[in-house]
């Protein structure tokens, strides 16, 4: 179902989904494919079935070339107002909030639960069955390996908290530098 006022980019592609008012799906997006879900059989690795939806609420811009898996068993929803960038993929089972952003390149990987209004930098990775805290801020290439607290700003490989990866990027470089000068001597 598509709701009133939206805009389906060429070659967007929907199915099991239910759409809301004033919904944007950019050119190429791809809304309800199944997503990732694979397990060992008797002949090797087998697909799961993906049997829910994606629920995109009103008000969401999909950008170009991005893509929103439907859920294994529950639905994937993105709320109201959010608002996604050219290639980003949202996983299976994705809870997104309200009022979110996520930049270019993002990854949310399945059954993570993502509070209102959350923003992501370019290339934010999250990996699978963690919660990010409504109005946290993942910093641009942050790889996101534990649940983020509301309102805390991450960033890094892993991410961590932005003042203790400051304190270790700076204690780093003077470290560098100290050694470079006693290299050199």
């Amino acid at each position: 179902a598509i709701g009133r006022d939206c805009v389906i980019g060429a070659n967007a592609v929907v199915g099991f989904a239910l759409i809301g008012d004033r919904v944007s799906l950019h050119a190429g997006s791809a809304v309800g494919e199944a997503g990732f879900g694979a397990a060992g059989g008797p002949k090797g690795v087998v697909d799961l079935p993906q049997l829910g939806r994606v629920v995109l609420q009103d008000g969401v811009t999909l950008g170009a070339n991005s893509c929103i898996d439907r859920g294994a068993f529950d639905d994937t929803t993105v709320g109201e107002n959010t608002k996604i960038d050219n290639l980003v993929h949202v996983a299976h089972n994705v809870q997104l909030g309200r009022n979110c952003l996520l930049a270019a390149y993002t990854g949310l990987s399945g059954s993570t639960v993502v509070g209102d209004g959350v923003a992501f930098g370019g290339k934010a990775g999250v990996a699978d069955h963690l919660t990010i805290g409504a109005g946290a801020s993942i910093g641009a290439s942050a790889s996101v390996f534990k649940s983020v607290p509301a309102g805390e700003t991450w960033t890094g490989f892993p991410a961590r908290p932005i003042k203790r990866w400051l304190r270790e990027t700076a204690w780093l470089s003077r470290s560098a530098r100290s050694r470079g000068m006693k290299d050199e001597a």
